[in-house]
C-alpha cells in the first residue's frame, strides 16, 4: 500500500508550456518512492525522474547536468531543497509554500506556490534580455552617429542634446513594453 499526493491541476500541461518557453529537459527528483515518482513523471510528461533522492543526491544530479553543459534551474520550496537551489545555475523558490532558508538561498522567489507561473517567469526574463539587447544596440548606434556628427561638424550642442534626449525617451518607451507582457 502506498499513499501519494494528488497532482495539482496547474501542473497538468506544465511540461509542455516549459518546453514552449525553451526548456529542453525537465528532470524531477523527489524523496518519494519509485512507483509514485514514475506515475507522476508519466502523467505530467516529465523527461527524467529520480526517486528516493536525499538532498546530497539532488546536488549530485545538478552537478552531473551541469557537467553535460546544461544551464540548470532548480525549483524547490523546502529545507531539503536548499543545497540543490544553491548548486543550480538558477535557484527558484516557491514563495508561498517555501521555507525562509529556501527563499534566502534561491536566485528567484515566486511569490505564489503555483507551478504554472514558471513559464511566465521564464518568458518574461527572455523578453527582458531581448529588450536590454535592443536598448543597448540602439543607444550605441545613436552615440556613434552623434560622435561622427560632432567630429564631422554636422551636429552642434543643441541638436546633439535633443537627439540624445529623444533616444533616452525611446529607450524608456521600449522598456515600458515589458509592463504589458503576457505569456504565449
Amino acid at each position: 500500500m502506498s499513499i501519494a499526493d494528488e497532482i495539482r491541476e496547474e501542473a497538468r500541461g506544465l511540461v509542455a508550456r516549459l518546453k514552449a518557453a525553451g526548456v529542453r529537459r525537465v528532470v524531477m527528483f523527489t524523496g518519494d518512492n519509485q512507483r509514485v515518482a514514475r506515475a507522476v513523471a508519466r502523467e505530467l510528461g516529465i523527461d527524467e525522474y529520480r526517486a528516493e533522492v536525499l538532498p546530497e543526491g539532488k546536488v549530485e544530479t545538478i552537478r552531473r547536468l551541469k557537467q553535460e553543459g546544461l544551464v540548470v534551474a532548480m525549483v524547490g520550496d523546502g529545507i531539503n531543497d536548499v543545497p540543490a537551489l544553491a548548486a543550480a545555475d538558477v535557484g527558484i523558490a516557491m514563495g508561498a509554500a517555501g521555507t525562509d532558508v529556501a527563499m534566502e538561498t534561491a536566485d528567484i522567489v515566486l511569490m505564489s506556490d503555483r507551478l504554472d507561473k514558471l513559464p511566465y517567469a521564464i518568458g518574461l526574463s527572455q523578453q527582458t534580455l531581448k529588450n536590454i539587447q535592443q536598448n543597448v544596440t540602439f543607444v550605441i548606434l545613436v552615440v556613434g552617429v552623434l560622435l561622427l556628427g560632432v567630429l564631422g561638424k554636422k551636429v552642434v550642442l543643441a541638436s546633439g542634446m535633443l537627439i540624445h534626449e529623444a533616444s533616452v525617451l525611446l529607450v524608456i518607451l521600449n522598456a515600458m513594453r515589458l509592463m504589458g507582457y503576457r505569456s504565449g
